[in-house]
Parts: C-alpha cells; structure tokens; sequence
C-alpha cells in the first residue's frame, strides 16, 4: 500500500480527481432531459418565481438553442416540451413561444463560445440582495466556485426584452461565469448544463449566507489563494456531473413525469 500521508497536496488532488473520473459511471441524458432534470431541481432548490426565469442550452448549429416555453412552471418541464428557438427567438422545434426576455441570451451566446448553457432566475435570497444594490461576497468554501466568477450590475437597465439590455448584461458579465443583477435575480453561464444547474443552486445558497451573516455583523474576506485553489478543484466538470447527478436523483423520485 502506498503511503500517502508525506504527498503534498498538489499531488492528493490530482490522485482524487483521477480517481472521480474512474470510479463514478455518468448516465447518458439528452440536452433536453438534462434542462428538464434542471428546472425541477431549480423549483425544488428555491428558483422558483413564477413564469419568471429562463434556461437555454447551445443546440447543434450555430444560432440555435433549446429552452423552455412560456406559460410554464420550472415545475411543468419535461423533456418533451422543450422548444428549440434560433437567436431570434422563431420556434425551430416544438409548440408554443420562448420567454421574449430569451433575447439576451443570445448575446450572451454571441460574445462567449465557451458558454453552453445559461441560466436566469430570481430566486428570493438573490433577488433580496440585489435590492441592496451590492456584489455577492463569497467567504466560504462552499461558494467558492463563485470566487472571484461573479460580476455585478449595479444599475438596472429594465425587462430585459430589447437588445440595449442583451448588450449591456452581455458586457457586464464579462468572462465571468456568473452575475448578480441589481433589482433583478441572477445568471449563470457555464461551459455545461450540468456546471450551470449547480452553481446556480450555490448561487442562491451563497446569497442567503450573505444575507445571514450581514445580519449578524461584517463579512470577514477568504485568502485569495485559498478562493482560487477552492474555485478550481470544486469546478472540475467531473464534480459538476457528480452533483448534477445527485440532484438528478432528488428530483426524479418527486417529478416521476419529469423525462416523459
């Protein structure tokens, strides 16, 4: 047996992550089953808003995603109601119309190659903070795939149905994969879909922390090093696909309709 207690710790995660993409077996879903799995597993973690919010995810060709149809609860998708929309927002696949706040998704999609998936929510800690006009501060490790990843908006600039408002969350958001926005809710966008559902659910998570400790007294800052080193070992796409997959499992044993 190989003694492990003198490697450093550089060495220990590389052994853990090799070991993560062994061991865990990854089901194979459909962009459209995976959406489905996120907004059930969205409505069950607090994203719930009403008809508020989107979800999309980059199809095959160029200009072109999938998301949900307006009218329906996160809490109504299925796998088979999904629509596929071009950057325009004309219905490509399926019945009914895309939400028409979808347009700034598509300058997201636009200036960012490297984002696959997007999600919009207002979830109600988010959404409160965004009301004190301040950045997400994120001084635990569990949030730190947050760390120094979420941009801020601090000036509303409306419902985000017109292009001004597509250019100025798209340049807000930068390279980062996450923004809050003031009087708003928040967004991700991530490589994947299964990247994108998790740290939208810390996102929200991170939010009510802030809130909590603001009420008790003032946030004490993480050592960068220590944010970066956390924000990169939790964000390795393996754990994204192996907490994808918990919450999967959550949500199919309440939403038995969920992948119809």
């Amino acid at each position: 047996m190989n003694d492990t207690m003198s490697l450093p710790k550089s060495v220990l995660i590389a052994q853990a992550q090799s070991q993560m993409q062994a061991q865990f077996e990854i089901p194979e879903r459909s962009v459209r089953e995976k959406l489905a799995l996120t907004c059930r597993i969205l409505f069950d973690g607090g994203h719930d808003s009403g008809l508020a919010g989107q979800i999309t995810a980059r199809g095959e060709q160029d200009g072109v995603y999938f998301t949900q149809q307006l009218g329906l609860g996160f809490d109504e998708i299925t796998a088979s109601n999904i629509l596929l929309v071009d950057q325009d927002l004309n219905v490509l696949e399926g019945r009914g119309m895309p939400n028409p706040a979808n347009r700034f998704h598509s300058w997201i999609y636009q200036v960012r190659p490297d984002v696959n998936c997007i999600i919009h929510t207002h979830p109600l800690h988010a959404a409160a903070l965004s009301m004190l006009e301040v950045p997400l501060e994120v001084s635990h490790m569990d949030n730190c795939p947050l760390y120094e990843d979420c941009a801020f908006l601090k000036d509303w600039p409306g419902v985000p149905v017109g292009n001004e408002e597509g250019r100025i969350i798209s340049q807000a958001l930068g390279d980062k994969r996450a923004i809050l926005l003031s009087h708003h809710g928040m967004l991700v966008a991530a490589e994947s879909i299964e990247e994108a559902c998790v740290l939208a659910l810390q996102f929200e998570r991170a939010a009510r922390m802030q809130l909590l400790a603001m009420s008790a007294g003032r946030i004490k800052p993480i050592a960068p090093e220590l944010g970066r080193e956390a924000h990169d070992w939790i964000l390795k796409p393996r754990r994204s696909q192996i907490g994808f997959e918990y919450y999967a499992r959550q949500a199919l044993k309440r939403h038995a309709d969920v992948l119809e």
